[in-house]
C-alpha cells in the first residue's frame, strides 16, 4: 500500500536505478525524485500512469500485477482481454484464436471487455442525457486521468462521467452469469483482466470511488505475451461468452470511445502530457461549450500503454483492421449491449462510489503553516537560476523550492547554488589569506 493506504503496481527496481533523472522530468505529477543516486517515488502523488516505466532506459521500473499461477485459487476463472490485446499478437491471429489461446493457457472462459466498452457507451449516451451539467463531462474509462484529477483538478471530480471502465462493466456481466450459469459462489468465480497499462492494474486492487472490486486480479499483456504466442498459430478457435462490436473493439484506439458515441461537440486527447493541457483549459473554465472529452493517459491510446510489447502505431492500425473483421456481427453485440442496460439499469454500470480529493501536492495539512511555507518557497525560487535542469534531484526550480521548505532538500542540492556557495567560501579563504594574523605577526616579532 501506498501513502494514505493506496496501492500503486508501479514499482522502483532501485537495484537497476542509475539515477538518471529521465524519469522526474516526464511525471506528469512530479512524483519522482532523484535522492543518494536512487528515483524515490512520492505515493501519495502517484497516479499509476506509467509514464516512468515506459522513460526508464535502464528498466528500473516496473508495473506489479498477477500471474498465471495466481488461476489456481479459483474454481472458474474468466479472462478479461482489452482490445488493445488483440493488437499485440500478429496480423494472422484474429480475436476467435485468441481466444481459444487464453483458454489454453489457463481460463476456463473469456469475455471481452470490448463488449463492456458497449455497455459503457450506451450508459454514457444516457449519462448525458440525464445530466446536461456541469459541461464538458470526461470520460471515467482511463483510471489514470481519473486519479490526475483526483489528485492535481479536484475542482474537476464533478465533471467525471458516473459511469465505470468498460473493465468493470464487462466484469460484472460475466461474473454474474457465470455464477447463474454454473451454480458457483461468487467468491469461487477469479475474473482477470488482461492490461496494457498500470492504471488499471492499480484500479483492480483500489477502484475508483469504491471499497471493493469485481474483478479479482490483472495481469500484463506484456507477462503473458509470450504463453499466448507460444499456443498461437495452431488454427483453432473459440468464441468468447460475449463479443463486443467493432465499435467496442475501436476504444483500444484514440478516439475510438467518441466514434462509439457518435456524438458531436465532443475532444479526443491522449499522452498524458496533452491531458494535462487540456484539463488547465477546463479548469479554467475555457471549455465549458464542449460536451464530452476521450482523455486517455497513453499516447495512440490503451494500444499504446506501458504493458504492452507492440509499436503502438502499428498497433493502432491493427485494431483498425480488426475492428472491420467483427464488423458482421456489430448489430447483435450492440442489441445485447442495450438489453443488459435496460435489464440490469444503469445504476449497475455505474461509479460505485464517491470520487474524493487525494492530497498529494498540498505542502502542509495547516493552512497557516502551508501559506507561510508558500511565501518561504517563492523566496528560495527567487534565488534559484530556474533552468529547471533536474541536476539537483527534482524536476523543476520550484519542485526543488518546495522540497527545501518542506525540509527534504537543501537549496545547496541546486549545483549553480553549490559553486556560488563554493566561490563565497574560496574568496573567504582568500580573504583570510591576504590578511595578517595578530598571533602570527606578535610570534615573528619575537
Amino acid at each position: 500500500m501506498g501513502m494514505e493506504g493506496r496501492f500503486h503496481s508501479v514499482k522502483l527496481l532501485e537495484e537497476k536505478c542509475k539515477g538518471c533523472t529521465n524519469c522526474i522530468k516526464r511525471c506528469p505529477t512530479e512524483a519522482i525524485r532523484v535522492r543518494e543516486g536512487k528515483a524515490v517515488i512520492n505515493a501519495a502523488r502517484c497516479i499509476d500512469c506509467g509514464e516512468c516505466v515506459r522513460t526508464c532506459e535502464n528498466h528500473a521500473k516496473t508495473i506489479i500485477a498477477n500471474s498465471i499461477d495466481d488461476l489456481k485459487n479459483y474454481d472458474y476463472t474468466i479472462a478479461l482481454p482489452a482490445p488493445a490485446l488483440y493488437s499485440q499478437l500478429g496480423r494472422a491471429s484474429g480475436p476467435d484464436e485468441v481466444v481459444w489461446a487464453l483458454q489454453e493457457i489457463g481460463f476456463d472462459a473469456v469475455c471481452d471487455v470490448s463488449f463492456g466498452a458497449d455497455i459503457v457507451t450506451e450508459c454514457t449516451r444516457r449519462h448525458l442525457i440525464s445530466h446536461p451539467k456541469p459541461r464538458p463531462v470526461i470520460s471515467a474509462a482511463c483510471p489514470a486521468v481519473v486519479r490526475l484529477i483526483q489528485v492535481r483538478y479536484p475542482n474537476l471530480i464533478s465533471h467525471v462521467a458516473r459511469v465505470e471502465s468498460p473493465m468493470y462493466a464487462a466484469a460484472r456481466v460475466a461474473r454474474v452469469e457465470a455464477a447463474e450459469k454454473l451454480g458457483i459462489a461468487g467468491d469461487r468465480i477469479g475474473v482477470f483482466f488482461i492490461s496494457p497499462c498500470a492504471a488499471k492494474v492499480t484500479a483492480v486492487i483500489a477502484p475508483l470511488g469504491s471499497e471493493s472490486s469485481c474483478v479479482d486480479g490483472a495481469i500484463s499483456i506484456s507477462d503473458i505475451y509470450g504463453e499466448l504466442m507460444t499456443e498461437l498459430g495452431r488454427g483453432r478457435s473459440a468464441r468468447p461468452m460475449h463479443r463486443g462490436s467493432n465499435l467496442g473493439f475501436a476504444w483500444a484506439n484514440s478516439s475510438g470511445e467518441l466514434k462509439a458515441l457518435g456524438l458531436h461537440n465532443v475532444l479526443a486527447v491522449d499522452g498524458i502530457h496533452n491531458v494535462l493541457g487540456l484539463l488547465e483549459e477546463v479548469d479554467n473554465g475555457r471549455l465549458a461549450g464542449v460536451d464530452y472529452i476521450e482523455a486517455l493517459a497513453c499516447p495512440a491510446g490503451c494500444v499504446g500503454g506501458p504493458a504492452t510489447v507492440e509499436n503502438p502505431f502499428v498497433a493502432r492500425a491493427r485494431m483498425i483492421e480488426i475492428s472491420k473483421a467483427v464488423e458482421a456481427d456489430s448489430a447483435e453485440a450492440l442489441s445485447e449491449a442495450r438489453r443488459l442496460v435496460d435489464e440490469r439499469g444503469t445504476d449497475f454500470f455505474a461509479l460505485q462510489g464517491e470520487l474524493t480529493a487525494l492530497s498529494g501536492l498540498e505542502i502542509d495539512p495547516r493552512l497557516e503553516v502551508a501559506i507561510a511555507k508558500m511565501s518561504e518557497l517563492e523566496r528560495v525560487l527567487a534565488r534559484l537560476p530556474g533552468l529547471d535542469c533536474g541536476a539537483c534531484g527534482s524536476p523543476t526550480c520550484r519542485a526543488h523550492a518546495e522540497d527545501v521548505v518542506c525540509g527534504n532538500a537543501s537549496e545547496v542540492d541546486c549545483v549553480f547554488k553549490l559553486r556560488e556557495a563554493m566561490e563565497e567560501v574560496a574568496e573567504e579563504l582568500l580573504r583570510l589569506a591576504k590578511t595578517d594574523l595578530p598571533s602570527l605577526q606578535r610570534r615573528n616579532d619575537k
